[in-house]
């Protein structure tokens, strides 16, 4: 091979990568507003909707909920396929991400602080956008967080 042949060969690998993590990267800010939109609708709706502040074992459940966002329809899928046939590709989709997710709330999953009553006050008046996101106070939650435990990361 030539010199500029290993030049080019180079450069696509580099632009792959770059694109690779520019892909990862959207990825995980989907997934952030995903539980951020979650966690809005949650606090205001129903029994929540007059609660100034949270505990954390209502965050908890708030995060177990979206979790669990999709079981009937995967339980649904699981009941209609037929003996002895693989599963569908959705289906792999969604035990995947439910998997991902769990692992995620056993790890530790960044989350809005609503310990805190101004973000929870900001939360309830957010629009839905990426930037607005980055004005919230946020505390990682998981599984085997204490209530009284406030990890806090601002």
């Amino acid at each position: 091979k030539g010199r500029k042949a290993k030049m080019l060969a180079r450069a696509s690998l580099r632009e792959q990568k770059i694109n690779l993590t520019k892909l990862h990267h959207a990825e995980y800010k989907d997934m952030e507003l995903l539980i951020v939109r979650f966690f809005q609708d949650a606090i205001s709706a129903g029994e929540y909707k007059n609660l100034k502040t949270f505990k954390i074992s209502d965050i908890k459940i708030f995060i177990e909920a979206f979790i669990d966002r999709d079981n009937e329809e995967l339980e649904t899928m699981r009941n209609e396929r037929r003996p002895g046939r693989p599963a569908s590709k959705k289906q792999d989709l969604l035990e995947s991400r439910i998997k991902k997710e769990k692992h995620q709330y056993s790890t530790g999953w960044n989350v809005p602080n609503l310990t805190d009553a101004d973000t929870v006050e900001l939360l309830r008046k957010w629009k839905g956008d990426q930037g607005g996101v980055t004005i919230f106070k946020h505390i990682i939650c998981s599984k085997n967080s204490k209530d009284d435990e406030n990890e806090m990361e601002d």
